[in-house]
């Protein structure tokens, strides 16, 4: 069970929720959940997250960027996605900006088969690393 609350917590700081997945991830091995385990369940919610936003921006194109474009932190997420493209993924992982990003990789149609490989291995890293440096 407590892996599928580490699941949720990664899942859901990957969406418009304001949570820290991090903490959860540390809390989670403090209390003694495998690293293998802790590792599985963050990553999985968090790549599926973003997933998630990828698919609703690139479904959802008009709605998505109006929403976008209506924030500040949006609108520049937006804009460095149609300038950069790609070269926005490795900055997906990031507190406030990441999500929009994920956003943004659907709205302006990226390939989603990169879009998934780039960004999901950032994000499983970070859980890793963290995990390295605790």
């Amino acid at each position: 069970m407590p892996e599928l609350a580490l699941f949720l917590s990664a899942f859901l700081a990957a969406t418009i929720f304001p949570l820290s997945s991090e903490a959860t991830f540390l809390l989670a091995l403090s209390d003694g959940m495998t690293f293998p385990h802790a590792m599985i369940s963050a990553s999985s919610g968090n790549v599926v997250a973003i997933i998630l936003n990828y698919w609703l921006g690139y479904w959802l194109y008009e709605k998505t960027q109006t929403k976008l474009l209506k924030s500040k932190i949006g609108s520049k997420s937006l804009a460095c996605g149609n300038r950069y493209g790609y070269f926005i993924l490795p900055f997906s992982w990031l507190p406030l900006i990441g999500d929009p990003l994920t956003l943004v990789a659907g709205v302006i149609r990226l390939r989603f088969v990169w879009f998934v490989i780039i960004a999901g291995s950032f994000r499983v890293l970070r859980y890793f690393v963290l995990a390295q440096i605790v």
